[in-house]
């Protein structure tokens, strides 16, 4: 609870040095296919879908690596299937909560959505307009609270999608708001593209804050990060309980 009463007096953009140092990312990937023996032995699923939302930029094959784990793990993994995360608008967000709804309609049961950076911003919105389809949320590195925290990413988005119109500055206003399905915010103080602060959310019942050492372009192939995202999907529909690490792990994760 530390990290929540100091966030107030952290910068909002990223230190340099943490994004100077995102190239350790290739680190972190290369550890992933290094602990592929270990991460295959996390807790299996259930079988339910589970769709998986790219961070802007990117695409469906940044996730791979993820939705293979995942695969292998029992559940029913989907690619968000929209191509490279680029524009926003309307249009594109009915056509996201159509997706969500057919997933959930062709199994009858409600869907698990895990949000890469913007993906995760993705994810919540989808999740707060349609919690009757959706099973728990997980976000990496998501600028969950405004878009004051990714400084270096607002003038691109802005420049391919155009300036933020009243509407959408007022939905990031309370974007940060309790969300009615369990979330899970996993974020990074050495993330180098997202403020840490600005990944963390409030904590409630069903809302809470996993800090793992990665970066933010490693994320969502880092083997703690991997663990946290089996541990959360593994849970059965209707029992979401906070977040404990076990063994090791209590000194490599922190909440």
């Amino acid at each position: 609870m530390s990290d929540l009463n100091s966030r107030k007096s952290e910068f909002r953009t990223p230190r340099l040095i943490a994004t100077a140092l995102e190239p350790r990312s290739i680190g972190e990937l290369g550890a992933h296919y290094a602990s592929q023996r270990w991460l295959k032995k996390l807790p299996k699923g259930d079988g339910h879908s589970v769709i998986v939302f790219p961070g802007f930029l990117t695409s469906g094959l940044s996730t791979r690596p993820l939705r293979r784990l995942l695969r292998e793990l029992n559940y029913d993994v989907h690619d968000w299937g929209f191509g490279r995360n680029i524009r926003f608008n309307p249009q594109f967000e009915s056509e996201m909560q159509e997706m969500v709804r057919e997933k959930s309609a062709a199994t009858g049961e409600k869907v698990s959505l895990v949000g890469w950076s913007l993906g995760g911003v993705f994810a919540r919105e989808i999740a707060r307009e349609m919690p009757d389809r959706v099973r728990n949320v997980v976000t990496l590195g998501s600028p969950i609270t405004g878009t004051d925290h990714v400084a270096l990413l607002r003038p691109v988005f802005e420049y391919l999608n155009g300036p933020l119109n009243q509407e959408i500055k007022d939905r990031i206003e309370t974007m940060g708001a309790p969300m009615p399905v369990p979330t899970t915010s996993v974020y990074s103080k050495s993330d180098g593209i997202v403020h840490w602060h600005g990944a963390v959310q409030t904590e409630t019942s069903t809302s809470e804050n996993i800090r793992v050492p990665a970066s933010h372009m490693g994320m969502g192939v880092h083997p703690l990060v991997m663990y946290v995202i089996a541990n959360r999907l593994a849970q059965a529909d209707g029992a979401w309980a906070p977040f404990e690490a076990a063994g090791v792990f209590k000194y490599l994760l922190r909440q």
